[in-house]
């Protein structure tokens, strides 16, 4: 008992003497680890008779518990000390000025919005948005889309299942013509939108994402009729490119909310082995190509927004915004779009203080 009491003793103090963690494990592998002594003698109980068993495993026990504990104490006070000594060390004045000009840029599909709506602003439009989880209704039905169109089917649209498993109400939009709905709901006529964003469509190769942006225009008035509409479109982009010799081509199309409708072709010539809008697609070495599709706003449309066809008439495009992207800014992968890859933002990336305006040119870069 007097040895037990003693090498205690001596434990306590050499552990309260530790200078560092290492020095404190050294202690806790003398004491408390399997060749440790009070391990040792916890063993030697099994041998004793039990009178000498009940007189010496308390005082084991009672060694154990109060070298455990000074350990742990010891422990706690040495990582405390370490960390404000880390925390010394690392201190950082931060009301010093930074060193270092910010590394961020504006992602390319950003930029080009701003760019969308600093030019359209000039025409007379208000940006307008809406919700990315849509209903049935406005997605649909409201822009005149029968029960079998195709863009209803389960594979090409994300849809979310309700409580009884079905999935038919609820989905991600699949275009911005949803808000042209909205819109016409809650203001009424005349009106003058764009709708830039995020839509979703359950399709992913070479050429298209599930996710990808859409700008969706829209005018109801009185009096509107197609030569409206292309005068529009030719005067976009026309800023958006920067060229004034952009030819536009309507070509007669479908879609359900439109009436007539039209695909929207810009003439082109390769260079360099990239796509450079300008001139006529019927001229020598020039092509068209496809940019989005347009219309006369359907009737039933109208009616669905609780407008009267008789009065009012207007006319919507859409526009792929990430296809523009690529051919103002001759990028040629759009996946890179989505990759993250800070070598790719950094190069095609726009600094955050080239704000697009007309006077300095909507694709002035940094």
């Amino acid at each position: 008992m007097t040895d037990i009491t003693s090498q205690t003793e001596a434990a306590l103090a050499a552990i309260a003497a530790a200078d560092s963690l290492d020095a404190l494990e050294t202690q806790r592998l003398d004491t408390l680890g399997k060749k440790g002594w009070v391990s040792l003698a916890l063993k030697t109980l099994g041998g004793m008779s039990p009178e000498e068993r009940t007189a010496a495993a308390p005082a084991i026990q009672s060694a154990r518990a109060s070298i455990a504990e000074a350990l742990e104490t010891k422990k706690a006070a040495l990582e405390a000390a370490a960390l404000e000594q880390q925390l010394a060390r690392e201190r950082i004045d931060l009301t010093l000025p930074a060193q270092v000009a910010p590394k961020g840029s504006v992602h390319p599909v950003s930029q080009v919005m701003d760019e969308l709506a600093e030019i359209f602003a000039d025409l007379g439009f208000a940006v307008a948005t809406g919700p990315e989880i849509e209903d049935d209704w406005h997605n649909f039905t409201a822009l005149n889309m029968d029960e079998t169109h195709p863009a209803r089917a389960m594979h090409d649209t994300f849809y979310f299942p309700d409580k009884t498993g079905e999935c038919r109400e609820i989905l991600l939009r699949t275009h911005t013509s949803p808000v042209q709905i909205r819109a016409m709901l809650d203001q009424g006529a005349p009106i003058r939108i764009i709708a830039p964003g995020r839509v979703y469509r359950s399709d992913s190769d070479a050429t298209h994402t599930p996710m990808f942006h859409q700008v969706e225009g829209l005018v109801i008035d009185r009096d509107i009729h197609l030569g409206h509409l292309k005068w529009t479109l030719e005067t976009f982009f026309k800023a958006f490119f920067e060229r004034e010799d952009i030819t536009l081509r309507l070509r007669p199309s479908y879609f359900p909310f439109t009436e007539p409708s039209v695909e929207v072709d810009v003439g082109y010539s390769t260079e360099g082995g990239r796509r450079v809008v300008g001139g006529r697609g019927d001229a020598p070495g020039h092509a068209w190509m496809e940019l989005g599709g347009s219309g006369m706003v359907n009737a039933r449309v109208l009616e669905f927004a609780g407008l009267d066809p008789a009065e009012w008439q207007g006319f919507a495009f859409g526009l792929g915004i990430d296809r523009i992207a690529m051919l103002k800014y001759g990028m040629n992968d759009l996946r890179a779009f989505f990759d993250g890859d800070p070598r790719w933002l950094a190069h095609y990336g726009f600094s955050p203080f080239d704000q697009p305006t007309l006077s300095a040119g909507v694709g002035a870069r940094a």
